[in-house]
């Protein structure tokens, strides 16, 4: 790029008042040039937590959309003045430096974004594992998630014309188009992300589960109906 890059996280929020302070916090050290909280509808102190947080900084908002990860995230993208997207999860916290790091992995033209390693906040091994293997999967297939701090550059997002506004795996479907549209960077810094959803439901259960949710995906079924499976079982 000839120009220097600047970064707008985009945040999509619901009822995440337990890990989206961290994640606040983490903010402040990763300097990124501007940050979107997109809140979802949500019926705990989030939104609360996020006017606090925005008020104190002038590279900071709120804005509300219709509930769903993609159009949240389509909304942060309207309103946002970046030339790089990042889309950072409520339990998920970037590395310092995080507008460095991302600068750093762009300065080929030929790259059109890229994602993050991910560890969990928890050390156990079952953390160690997972966290692992999701690393090595993204690295060998070039499919991000959104754990992993997706970022992008916006015109190439524009191009694609964004998220698609499905229930489920728009992270994964969206990944596959990039790819498509140039190189991803994997880096090997990491994102601290939360193991709250293995903890509560098991981790050999919720890979199990995860694994045939994506199995069923690529297999063809559609996002909808998984979508119906996904909230059942949760």
């Amino acid at each position: 790029m000839t120009s220097r890059v600047t970064i707008s996280v985009i945040i999509p929020t619901l009822n995440e008042e337990r890990s989206l302070p961290q994640s606040l916090v983490c903010l402040s050290a990763s300097a990124p040039t501007e940050i979107i909280i997109v809140d979802g509808g949500s019926t705990d102190h989030t939104l609360d937590l996020a006017q606090d947080f925005c008020a104190r900084r002038t590279n900071a908002r709120v804005i509300t959309a219709p509930r769903g990860r993609a159009s949240q995230m389509n909304e942060g993208v309207k309103a946002s003045q970046g030339t790089v997207l990042l889309f950072l999860h409520a339990d998920t916290q970037l590395p310092p430096h995080t507008e460095r790091i991302v600068e750093s992995a762009l300065a080929s033209p030929t790259v059109v974004g890229g994602r993050f390693d991910v560890r969990f906040d928890n050390s156990s091994a079952w953390s160690q594992i997972i966290s692992a293997f999701m690393n090595r999967r993204s690295r060998l297939t070039g499919i991000a998630t959104g754990d992993q701090a997706l970022f992008v550059r916006r015109e190439v997002f524009e191009a694609l014309g964004g998220f698609s506004e499905i229930p489920l795996m728009e992270d994964i479907e969206f990944s596959r188009r990039l790819q498509q549209a140039g190189r991803m960077m994997a880096l090997r810094d990491t994102v601290v992300t939360s193991f709250r959803r293995w903890d509560t439901q098991g981790p050999l259960r919720t890979i199990l589960f995860m694994w045939t949710l994506r199995f069923l995906y690529w297999a063809g079924v559609s996002p909808h109906q998984l979508a119906r499976v996904y909230h059942a079982v949760r």
